[in-house]
Formats: structure tokens, sequence, C-alpha cells
């Protein structure tokens, strides 16, 4: 009786636990990205990514603490430059505090457009990090990438510009 009674208490727990943990938030446009959650930018002022319509996008998500995000950024960078007369804007979201995403922000001298997701990144469905997201000028989502990936490599580069 006691082992169907932990068995059952286990079955519900698991299931029970992994009930609020949405299985799936698929993310078609910036729309939809936006009903999930609200962006800030370090003055913890809202972000409306309708303000991009128009612009292709790179949403990458990152964190402070991951060192495949840090080490892909000096790529990212350069391909942001690389990109800026191609129509792309990069915002890169993390989900940490404002003043963490700050403090990262000038301790790496990194010059990104850097917003806050008041949503944790699990509640969205991103479960790796880095996780990147491109959208058309339409706001229409037409890749994901997850994982890292050498952003300034001509390869790279060249499916961006035609994309």
């Amino acid at each position: 009786m006691k082992k169907i009674f932990l068995c059952s208490f286990c079955l519900v727990l698991f299931f029970g636990c992994n009930s609020g943990i949405p299985k799936n938030k698929n993310v078609s446009d910036l729309e939809s990205m936006e009903r999930k959650t609200t962006f800030l930018d370090l003055n913890d002022n809202k972000v409306n990514l309708r303000a991009y319509k128009g612009k292709k996008i790179i949403i990458n998500y990152w964190a402070t603490w991951c060192g495949p995000c840090i080490k892909e950024m000096p790529g990212l960078k350069r391909a942001e430059e690389i990109l800026k007369n191609h129509n792309y804007t990069f915002l890169l979201v993390s989900d940490e505090t404002i003043s963490k995403i700050s403090t990262f922000k000038n301790i790496k001298n990194f010059d990104f457009n850097f917003l806050k997701s008041v949503e944790p990144n699990e509640m969205l469905g991103i479960y790796s990090l880095p996780t990147s997201y491109i959208f058309d000028e339409n706001g229409k989502k037409i890749e994901t990438i997850i994982g890292t990936i050498t952003w300034d490599s001509e390869q790279i580069i060249n499916k961006l510009k035609i994309l």
C-alpha cells in the first residue's frame, strides 16, 4: 500500500509541476512574442517591438553567466556592423535584472541594444542559451537558431544578406 501511495504521489508531483510550464510557446512573429512578455530597455522603459517593423530583426536570448553566449558576442557585434546597411537590427535579450545586464555591459564594454524580458526564458519556451530568432521586415519569424554560431562568418553573413 505504501508503494502504491508513494508512486501515485510521485506521479502527481511530477505531472503537477510540469503542467504550469508551457510545453511549446511557439513564436511565429513579433506580435506573438510581445503577447508573451514585455521588453524593457536598460532605463526601465517599455520597448515596443512593432517600432522595428520594416527592419530585419535578430533577437538573441543570452545570460551574463552563459559562457557560449559571451563567446559569440564579438562575432555578433561584427555581424551587426557588417549588416547595418542591410536593414538589420540586433536586440540582445536577457531575463536577468536590468542592474545585472547594465553591469555586464559596462564591464565587458559591449555596445549592443540590450533588453530585459520581464518573463523568464523558460516561460517563453527558451530552454537553451543562446537562442536567436530572425524576423523579416514584416515581423514574421523566418529562422530559429539554438546554440552558438559564428555570426561574422562569410557563410552566415551571406545567408543573412539574402534573407
